[in-house]
C-alpha cells in the first residue's frame, strides 16, 4: 500500500518503506516505475527476513557501515539491502526472478 505524505519520509529521502507501506513524500513519485521498484524490492527484503530481524539488521549494519565510511551518505549507501535495491531497481522485472535472501550477496 503506498501513503502519500511529506511528514513521514525522511528530509534527505523522496521515499521509504516500512511493512507493508510505501511512503512517498510527493504523489507524482508514484508514478516513478524504478522508485517504485526499489522500494518493492524493500518490500521483499522485509518479507524474508520477518519484518523485524530486517530492520534490526539494517540498523547494525548501518552503524557499521558508518563506522567504516565515516559519512552518513555513504554508510547508507553501502548496506547490503541498499546495494541490492540500487543496483536492480532499474530491473523492472528483477522480483520476478529475485532469489530468496539475494541482498546476502550484497554483504
Amino acid at each position: 500500500m503506498v501513503v502519500i505524505s511529506k511528514y513521514l519520509v525522511p528530509r534527505e529521502y523522496i521515499g521509504i518503506t516500512i511493512f507493508p507501506f510505501i511512503f512517498l513524500k510527493y504523489y507524482n513519485l508514484k508514478s516513478n516505475s524504478v522508485l517504485m521498484n526499489h522500494e518493492k524490492i524493500h518490500l521483499r527484503q522485509q518479507i524474508e527476513l520477518l519484518v523485524i530481524p530486517f530492520y534490526v539488521f539494517y540498523v547494525i549494519e548501518f552503524l557499521i557501515r558508518l563506522i567504516q565510511h565515516k559519512k552518513w551518505y555513504l554508510a547508507y549507501q553501502n548496506i547490503s539491502f541498499e546495494r541490492e535495491a540500487y543496483e536492480k531497481e532499474k530491473d523492472l522485472n528483477y522480483i520476478k526472478s529475485r532469489l530468496f535472501w539475494s541482498f546476502v550477496s550484497y554483504l
